[in-house]
């Protein structure tokens, strides 16, 4: 391998020769291979949007030779198109505050255009990556308006999967609206429910969750940029910040605004943590749901059986015939992940100290990774197991029978007690609650149809005395 020689403030650096990224981001190479783990691609296109916006903005307001401004523009755009994919190559845990990255962008840039002025690789004589492409911007303020732009597409992204899910579960609610069965508290019998009211409810958990997430982008979108080092906007341009984000809302068609205060969006980490606990609130939804199809799937023989999950793989290397749950216990999984994730976010937040927060490089990744996980898993779910989902009529209709849930529709008519004693004779003899009750209660036959049908079982059911 061939290499050239850069030098820092440090020293002397030895630099593949065809690499377009420079002495900062070796050392970073050498410094930090922490995990294996890439920086998020949309991070780095986030990144190049940025570099590519300061250029536009920095030509247009007289600070920047136009020359120049053109060179990092055509070369932030070939980044943008994966030409320089390679030399993104930094570990996701790096310097705080991210000015490995900020630098990995600045340099890949400014090297690629020296080249396009007839320049070299390495030799920053025409364009320098912190003079030029670095112009009116710092690491500090580059970072966290990076990781806003990225959690905004990826809110997207999420947005969509918690749509998917939503949409699945209002189908089963209604295509299982009739289907009667007993509900469950404290895993034993309770009152009757309809297979559709239990997935409407998880529709209904799915919306608010979409709409918490909604409404936890809103103070996403106001960007920090213009701020540089501390939030006072040194060393640069004083229409700058304006620009930059009337520029950024055009390249990525993002709807974006100006924070208010650029000291608080330089240190505080608040708005990242608002929607992390958004995001982590639809993982616990999601859980949940999970967990209900795994129960209420299990068996075939000693568990409840009452629904029919797609199978999607054979489920033992040991037991022929087994097949698991498969896509519910991944998203199980994904949804523990979330909330690990969650919670590092909150503790890097906390972690801020003054005008900076070191650690926004694992708020703003861990921000962007609970969601892709979370939006993909979504997706899955919906695809392969929700949508797919059968309803077992003979169980739901057993345990709703022999369930002592049925009784309590008629103790308006015979008291607690009574129906309790009807319920332990039922037990006792082996008989159907339903069965006991047409025996002992004294009603008849239209008498128990008018009270234990599917109306007045599952919905407000008491009557005006006479």
């Amino acid at each position: 391998m061939r290499f050239r020689v850069e030098r820092d403030s440090l020293g002397k650096k030895k630099v593949p020769a065809d690499a377009y990224y420079g002495v900062f981001t070796q050392r970073a190479l050498e410094n930090f291979p922490v995990s294996g783990w890439p920086v998020s691609p949309l991070l780095i296109e986030s990144l190049l949007e940025i570099k590519l916006a300061a250029a536009q903005a920095n030509a247009r307001l007289g600070v920047l030779d136009r020359k120049k401004g053109a060179a990092i523009v055509r070369a932030a755009r070939e980044a943008l198109h994966g030409r320089f994919a390679k030399d993104f190559a930094l570990d996701a845990f790096t310097a705080g505050g991210g000015t490995p990255w900020n630098m990995n962008a600045n340099e890949v840039i400014a090297n690629r255009a020296n080249e396009l002025l007839s320049g070299k690789k390495g030799k920053y004589d025409r364009v320098h990556p912190n003079d030029h492409v670095n112009l009116g911007q710092s690491s500090n303020d580059v970072i966290p308006t990076a990781g806003r732009l990225m959690a905004l597409k990826q809110a997207e992204e999420l947005l969509e999967g918690v749509e998917v899910v939503e949409a699945a579960c209002k189908r089963k609610a209604k295509e299982f609206r009739r289907v009667l069965k007993s509900a469950r508290t404290h895993l034993q019998d309770a009152v009757p429910i309809t297979l559709g009211q239990e997935f409407a409810a998880y529709a209904e958990g799915m919306g608010k969750a979409r709409k918490r997430i909604q409404t936890a982008t809103e103070s996403v979108r106001l960007l920090g940029i213009g701020g540089t080092a501390v939030g006072t906007g040194l060393n640069s341009h004083p229409r700058f910040a304006g620009a930059m984000v009337k520029n950024l809302r055009k390249i990525t068609g993002l709807r974006l605004g100006n924070a208010r205060n650029l000291v608080e969006a330089t240190n505080s980490m608040a708005d990242f943590v608002e929607l992390m606990n958004a995001v982590e609130e639809y993982a616990i939804e999601l859980n949940r749901l999970c967990n209900d199809l795994r129960l209420l799937a299990s068996g075939p023989y000693t568990g409840f059986n009452e629904l029919k999950l797609p199978e999607v793989e054979p489920g033992s290397s040991i037991m022929p015939g087994k097949v698991n749950p498969s896509v519910p216990e991944v998203v199980n999984m994904v949804c523990f992940q979330v909330s690990g994730l969650a919670h590092a976010v909150r503790l890097a937040a906390m972690g801020g100290q003054l005008e900076l927060n070191v650690f926004a490089p694992s708020v703003v990744l861990n921000v962007g990774r609970s969601q892709q996980i979370l939006a993909n898993a979504s997706k899955i779910l919906a695809r392969d197991c929700l949508r797919g989902i059968r309803v077992n009529k003979m169980a739901c209709g057993y345990y709703f029978d022999y369930s002592a849930g049925i009784a309590t529709a008629l103790t308006p008519v015979l008291g607690y007690a009574r129906a309790a004693e009807i319920v332990k004779h039922a037990q006792k003899q082996g008989k159907s609650v339903r069965q006991a009750l047409a025996e002992e209660s004294g009603l008849d036959g239209k008498q128990l149809r008018a009270w234990l049908n599917a109306a007045s079982l599952t919905k407000p059911n008491l009557k005006p005395r006479k």
